[in-house]
């Protein structure tokens, strides 16, 4: 269900959140890969403050590359998308930027950022937006390729293309319409209304609300546990309850029962399975390879 919660994290839970060698350290985006016990968390971190970490052509270019190594990675279990920009989650599109371009570019532009939320989308790992500040525009539509979206009260949320006479180009006519309904998106759309998380929540937008203390990451700490819950869940088994629902939900119930009975039969042979049973049986926590 979903739900407001006041979260707390601890300095030793906060310490615990290791960084690799290996992340991106320069641009607009930086990749995080965690450790200990957070391995198999991989975190997408915006990081643009002059911008409010708008979608400029090197946000994009590293956002597409990023997760077209993430798509391959069986080392990645759970992806989290967020800002470590305080106040922003992502402003949308770098205005600024569009301005300069020539009339032919900007539709190939808006293209790429389609290309990238589809991409996001798409991917084959639960995918976790915390959202921490403004998610406007294409920053929203950013945020609603991922999975679940977890919002704290220093969140603003909306698609507000039509208030500079467009309308939202990366998929969030669509996203946005199957995830509160045609009326309410027409609503959203057609008045470029501004949400709070408490609002988002109630009509389904977000999956929680949390408050953010004056030291702590709101969202963000929401996301990290519902990544770690994931941890414990079979890889194998999460990726295929992504094709199952995401695939299933677009058909009618007796294509999507078959397409579920397709999705199941994949798990059946796999190593994960065998090693959960077991674990059951020994009362233990299992051991998931992956495979």
């Amino acid at each position: 269900m979903r739900q407001i919660a006041k979260l707390f994290v601890s300095p030793l839970l906060r310490a615990s959140f290791i960084r690799s060698l290996s992340s991106t350290t320069q641009g607009p985006l930086w990749i995080d890969r965690l450790e200990a016990e957070n391995k198999g968390i991989v975190v997408l971190r915006m990081k643009k403050p002059e911008t409010k970490n708008a979608i400029s052509k090197l946000m994009l270019s590293q956002l597409r590359d990023a997760l077209a190594e993430l798509k391959f990675d069986r080392s990645a279990r759970v992806v989290i998308l967020k800002s470590d920009v305080p106040g922003a989650f992502c402003a949308g599109a770098d205005l600024k930027e569009r301005k300069s371009m020539a009339p032919d570019e900007v539709p190939i532009f808006v293209n790429s950022i389609r290309a990238a939320t589809t991409e996001l989308s798409t991917l084959p790992q639960p995918t976790i937006a915390a959202i921490d500040g403004v998610a406007l525009g294409g920053g929203l539509e950013l945020a609603l390729s991922c999975d679940l979206l977890v919002a704290s009260d220093a969140a603003k949320m909306g698609l507000t293309e039509t208030r500079l006479a467009i309308i939202p180009g990366a998929g969030g006519t669509q996203r946005l319409t199957r995830l509160v309904g045609v009326a309410k998106a027409k609503e959203l759309i057609f008045t470029a209304r501004i949400l709070d998380s408490k609002e988002a929540l109630s009509i389904g937008l977000v999956n929680a609300a949390v408050e953010k203390g004056p030291t702590d990451d709101g969202a963000y700490n929401r996301a990290i546990e519902l990544a770690k819950e994931m941890l414990q869940r079979g890889p194998v088994a999460l990726r295929v309850a992504k094709i199952a629902i995401d695939t299933g939900s677009q058909l009618d119930l007796q294509s999507g029962l078959m397409l579920e009975q397709q999705c199941y039969a994949q798990v059946i042979p796999t190593r994960d399975r065998i090693e959960g049973l077991a674990a059951f049986a020994e009362k233990r926590k299992p051991n998931y390879k992956g495979e």
